[in-house]
């Protein structure tokens, strides 16, 4: 096979030596990554405390979430481009001053329109943060070692958004919902203070500055655009109806287009703000599909389970964090045995692996009924963290595999543009999915409950006759019986709803699997020379 010297990748280049331990850099800068992706989930559960506090409606409070989606969503294929004007650390620096600030005046905010501003802020900070440190990792670790440190940033991707949901109730219950700004204020300070000491830009990535710069205000302008309003149609979809809303649709037509035109432009410019000609790469293009699949399972999963849970077991929202805890850990403790593995085997047949694990992990829970039991809930939840662990790192090695080197700030932001789209669009599907379809299987089981079907009519006669054992009137039991039924109904059909979602990211997660067959072929990182 030829090697190709123009690529720079694992095992054909020179690799700096890091002044300071590199797990030591990992975990300085998984501490703000880390804050961040936990702030991506961390106020779901808040949002009737701070309508109820800021004297606003639970519909209005959603744009919290909102807009830092739409900010952050903006900032991600910006990276690179940031990156190369301002340095890559000083930048990264900025992102992290910028994130701990503007959740300070989060907690501080003494209305809605100041809070939804603030967040915006945030996520414009919030942004820069994952794909720097990956970009970080990328230059820190020896290609041998590389499987390693991502595993280190997959713990924090992976876990973040699990216990995010868990720790905002715990934090809102107990203490303020304020308290779930406030507590990334210490953690980035600690962070400004390691990474100033630790972390430092190798020569070869020297900034280019303002000398010689020109802004491109239209391609700016038209991914700013673009993704503002497909982030919006994704998360208010389902609030307004989809395209029964006259502002959905017009955003979404507004985001196509928009979309349509930075691409074009992009591929015209020869100094693109995002450099969409990477997408050409095979092994990019796959691992970006991937990726975008990972994070529509991961995020769509998270949200599913504990309305299950919650809403039709009966749990808290302790209790239901316990459940996901146990596939945390997993991923916790396997990911560092991926990190391993990736340097021995190729890179693929851990994502099939993976892939497998996790539709089955989905294909268990799809198996859920009103009866199940903790045991149950939590080890189907732990053989998808199992799943999860052994996609995250693979699919990253994939990507960067045949990635020159000075493309890896460019490649960072569409990469994990793919895993925040993918959640989004995940969360948008099931969401959708799991109201129109209880509504079916709601409609169809009333159909049931007839006068002709003896089996109900013996059911609601036994009913009556317990009730009026209890004191009711004939009346009064006739109608709680009714009632009762209703309910059941209800329970039934949302549960059936939330089968259906389970099996179809069930089957949807197995795409993954032909989408390894059409890479590249790649070796270890260990010992390899890339290969076309």
């Amino acid at each position: 096979m030829a090697t190709s010297n123009a690529i720079a990748s694992p095992g054909n280049e020179a690799q700096p030596q890091p002044e300071h331990n590199p797990y030591v850099i990992a975990l300085v800068v998984t501490m703000a990554t880390f804050m961040e992706v936990l702030d991506t989930s961390i106020a779901n559960v808040s949002l009737p405390h701070i309508a109820g506090n800021l004297s606003a409606t639970v519909d209005e409070s959603t744009w919290i979430l909102t807009s830092y989606l739409v900010s952050n969503a903006i900032v991600l294929p910006l990276n690179g481009w940031f990156s190369s004007i301002l340095g890559r650390k000083r930048y990264y620096m900025l992102c992290v001053a910028l994130f701990s600030v503007s959740s300070l005046l989060c907690g501080l905010a003494p209305n809605l329109t100041l809070l939804i501003f603030f967040r915006v802020l945030q996520g414009v900070g919030g942004g820069g943060l994952q794909p720097s440190e990956q970009a970080i990792l990328y230059d820190t670790f020896p290609a041998h070692k590389r499987g390693m440190g991502m595993a280190v940033y997959g713990f924090a991707v992976v876990t973040a958004p699990i216990i995010g949901p868990t720790l905002g109730g715990w934090i809102t219950d107990n203490i303020s919902w304020r308290w779930i700004f406030f507590i990334n204020v210490p953690v980035g300070i600690v962070s400004l203070f390691l990474t100033s000491r630790l972390i430092h830009d190798p020569p070869f990535r020297k900034r280019k500055g303002m000398a010689g710069f020109k802004p491109d205000y239209i391609g700016l302008s038209l991914i700013a655009l673009g993704l503002g309003a497909l982030q919006i149609v994704l998360d208010r979809g389902q609030q307004d109806d989809w395209f029964g809303s006259r502002m959905i649709t017009i955003l979404a037509i507004t985001s196509g287009l928009a979309l349509l035109a930075t691409v074009w432009w992009s591929l015209r410019n020869k100094d693109p703000l995002v450099d969409l000609h990477l997408l050409g790469e095979r092994n990019f293009f796959l691992a970006n599909v991937s990726m975008f699949l990972l994070g529509f399972v991961l995020f769509a999963s998270t949200v599913l389970m504990p309305i299950f849970l919650q809403e039709l077991m009966g749990y808290t929202a302790t209790d239901a964090g316990l459940v996901l805890s146990p596939g945390g850990i997993v991923t916790m403790l396997a990911m560092p045995a991926v990190g391993i593995l990736v340097t021995r085997l190729q890179a693929r047949w851990l994502v099939v692996f993976g892939s497998l694990a996790t539709s089955y992990g989905l294909y268990l829970m799809s198996g859920f009924n009103l009866s199940v039991d903790f045991r149950t809930a939590a080890l189907s939840r732990m053989t998808l963290g199992l799943g999860i662990a052994f996609l995250f790192v693979p699919i990253n090695t994939i990507a960067f595999y045949f990635i020159p080197r000075d493309k890896a700030n460019n490649a960072t932001g569409l990469l994990n543009l793919a895993r925040n789209l993918g959640g989004s669009a995940g969360i948008a599907l099931v969401t959708t999915l799991l109201q129109r379809q209880a509504q079916a299987h709601q409609q169809n089981l009333i159909g049931h409950l007839t006068p002709y079907n003896h089996s109900y009519v013996a059911w609601l006669a036994g009913l009556k006759n317990h009730l009026l054992a209890q004191g009711s009137t004939a009346v009064d039991a006739f109608h709680k019986a009714q009632g009762v039924a209703y309910n059941f109904v209800q329970q039934q059909a949302m549960a059936l709803a939330f089968v259906n979602c389970f099996r179809l990211l069930s089957y949807l997660f197995l795409i993954i699997v032909p989408l390894m067959f059409l890479l590249k072929k790649t070796r270890p990182l260990k010992d390899h020379a890339p290969m076309h």
